[in-house]
């Protein structure tokens, strides 16, 4: 009878630790609710010519609240240069927001700061640069399924420190 009763207590707690292993696994195997509504993309430039070469990347996510509104992060990471003048290397992030007025028109306000580094040649006699550039952009594009494309526009553009040639800049943008 005792031995019984062990097996019964044996049998009773196996069953009981194996439910509950099977409901911690099945809860770790459920895909998260976030990371459904988080969408990735970015961009890539290269530039080059007579002496001169940029390249860029800077991947970004964002969070897709609804059909919308969504608002994310982004990285940015260029550098620039031209044989015997300079060089420059640009590192920075940004925090964008995306409001879709209706499916095919889009509206987006983008805040960067960046922190630009320059290395001028020392036969031009100029001092080397280190330092912070804000921009924020408004913008309208229009999108089709996760590409937009539009104009922007830097409010706080400065000729003097910009690395932009001026305020208005076309984009294109990609989100999967």
């Amino acid at each position: 009878m005792k031995f019984c009763r062990n097996i019964s207590i044996y049998l009773l707690l196996s069953i009981l630790l194996g439910c509950s292993f099977q409901s911690v696994a099945q809860e770790q195997k459920a895909p998260s609710q976030f990371w459904q509504h988080v969408r990735f993309g970015g961009g890539i430039g290269l530039s080059f010519g007579n002496g001169f070469f940029s390249g860029t990347l800077a991947p970004s996510a964002i969070y897709q609240f609804d059909e919308r509104w969504a608002m994310g992060l982004g990285l940015n990471g260029t550098y620039n240069k031209q044989k015997d003048t300079y060089s420059s290397t640009i590192i920075g992030g940004s925090v964008i927001t995306l409001y879709n007025v209706i499916p095919e028109i889009q509206l987006s306000a983008e805040f960067e700061e960046l922190n630009v580094n320059r290395s001028y040649d020392s036969r031009l006699g100029l001092e080397d640069d280190n330092y912070w550039y804000p921009a924020l952009f408004l913008g309208a594009g229009f999108r089709t399924n996760n590409i937009t494309v539009g104009i922007r526009y830097d409010v706080l553009y400065d000729e003097t420190d910009s690395i932009y040639a001026n305020a208005w800049m076309p984009f294109f943008r990609v989100y999967f």
